[in-house]
């Protein structure tokens, strides 16, 4: 199944957060004997939506109604909304 969120996308005002330097981040983390690195890439993907918002997420299959539980691939400030997660998750570590 596929979702296209262009509509949405182009609604919704573009979140300025700042994104981390993938290089920046390989330097300041390369003198570590021991590194572990997150899966960034889809880690959007386990952000719970909040109960009160999923409604607005509803799409229709043959089978009956739906909505996301979590944030779906493709949405304008998916990187962003992550990215803030892991700050303030990670804020104590982060200089």
């Amino acid at each position: 199944m596929c979702v296209d969120f262009t509509n949405l996308n182009e609604a919704c005002p573009k979140d300025s957060f700042l994104l981390p330097r993938i290089d920046q981040l390989g330097d300041a983390t390369s003198w570590h004997e021991m590194l572990s690195f997150m899966d960034a890439y889809s880690g959007y993907n386990q952000i719970k939506i909040d109960p009160v918002d999923e409604e607005a997420t509803a799409f229709q299959m043959d089978k009956g109604l739906y909505c996301y539980r979590v944030m779906p691939f493709g949405l304008k400030n998916d990187g962003a909304t992550y990215q803030r997660l892991i700050n303030k998750i990670f804020k104590e570590l982060i200089r």
